[in-house]
C-alpha cells in the first residue's frame, strides 16, 4: 500500500501558538484511511497586538508567507487569522484566497488555499446555520466587525461576548475550560450554532466536546472549521472525535 502524506501549510500571526497546536492535534485524531498521514508547516506574519493597524500590516505579509510555503509544495495552505480578514470588509476572504492562490500556483499549481475566515463562514453554511452566537477574545469594536462580516454572509448574529484581551500572547494563554462557564452567559436562544471561539488564537479544543453536550445545535470553533474545510478539500472524511458536531461526519 502506498502511503499518502498530505502537507498542511498555515500562515499564522507571529504571536500565534494555538493553530499550530489544535489543527495538528485534530488532524492526528481524524478518522482517515490508514495510509494517510499529515505533516505540518508554517510561515509567520508579524502581529503582537490585536488592533486594526497591526492586522492591516499583517495582511501585507500574506503573499510572502504563501510564496515561502509554496516552495515546499503544500497540498493545502490555510491563512489562519480570522479577524485580520474580517476586519478588512465584506467578502474579503474571497479576495485573499484568490490572491494567495495566484502566488502559490506559480510554483505549486496544485496547492489549494483556504482562509480561517472563509472556513468559519462556509462551515456555518454547511450546517445550515441562519442564526448564531459566538465568543471572541477581541475588543468590542473588532467583535462588531466580525459580527457584521458574518451577517453580510446571510447569517444573523444573535449575541456575542467580547473578552477584550488586546495582547495576542495573552489570548493564547487562556484556559479553554473557562469557556465552559463563559458560554453560559451567551444568549443562545433559537440559534442554529454556537461558535465557542471565533478566533484562531483563543484555545477551545479541550472544551468543545463538553460544551457540545450542553447544546442540541452544533458547537464549533474557528480551528475546528479550518480542519473541517481542510479535510473536505482533501476529499477525506470529516470525522474527528471530541471536536464538536461539525466534525462528526454528519456534514
Amino acid at each position: 500500500m502506498n502511503k499518502r502524506t498530505y502537507r498542511i501549510g498555515q500562515i499564522v500571526p507571529s504571536s500565534n501558538i494555538t493553530m499550530e497546536t489544535e489543527v495538528p492535534l485534530m488532524l492526528s485524531r481524524a478518522v482517515v484511511p490508514n495510509d494517510v498521514t499529515f505533516t505540518f508547516h508554517s510561515s509567520r506574519a508579524p502581529m503582537k497586538n490585536v488592533s486594526a493597524p497591526e492586522l492591516a500590516a499583517m495582511n501585507s505579509h500574506m503573499e510572502r508567507c504563501a510564496r515561502e510555503l509554496s516552495d515546499a509544495r503544500m497540498d493545502i495552505i490555510a491563512s489562519a487569522c480570522l479577524v485580520a480578514i474580517m476586519s478588512q470588509g465584506a467578502g474579503y476572504h474571497r479576495k485573499t484566497q484568490a490572491e494567495l492562490e495566484a502566488v502559490c500556483h506559480v510554483e505549486a499549481p496544485d496547492t489549494q488555499v483556504i482562509t480561517s475566515a472563509g472556513a468559519l463562514v462556509d462551515s456555518l453554511k454547511a450546517i445550515g446555520a441562519k442564526r448564531v452566537s459566538f465568543i471572541t477574545p477581541y475588543m468590542k469594536g473588532l467583535t462588531e466587525l466580525v459580527a457584521g462580516y458574518i451577517e453580510n454572509e446571510g447569517i444573523k448574529v444573535k449575541d456575542t461576548i467580547s473578552l477584550e484581551i488586546p495582547n495576542n500572547l495573552d489570548v493564547g494563554a487562556q484556559d479553554p475550560k473557562n469557556l465552559i462557564e463563559i458560554v453560559k452567559r451567551l444568549d443562545t436562544s433559537n440559534v442554529d450554532a454556537v461558535v465557542l471561539s471565533a478566533c484562531v488564537q483563543m484555545p477551545s479544543l479541550s472544551a468543545l466536546a463538553e460544551v457540545q453536550k450542553s447544546f442540541d445545535v452544533p458547537v464549533l470553533s474557528t480551528a475546528a472549521a479550518t480542519v473541517f474545510q481542510i479535510l473536505k478539500a482533501l476529499k477525506l472524511p470529516t470525522v474527528v472525535p471530541d471536536a464538536g458536531e461539525l466534525l462528526s461526519g454528519k456534514y
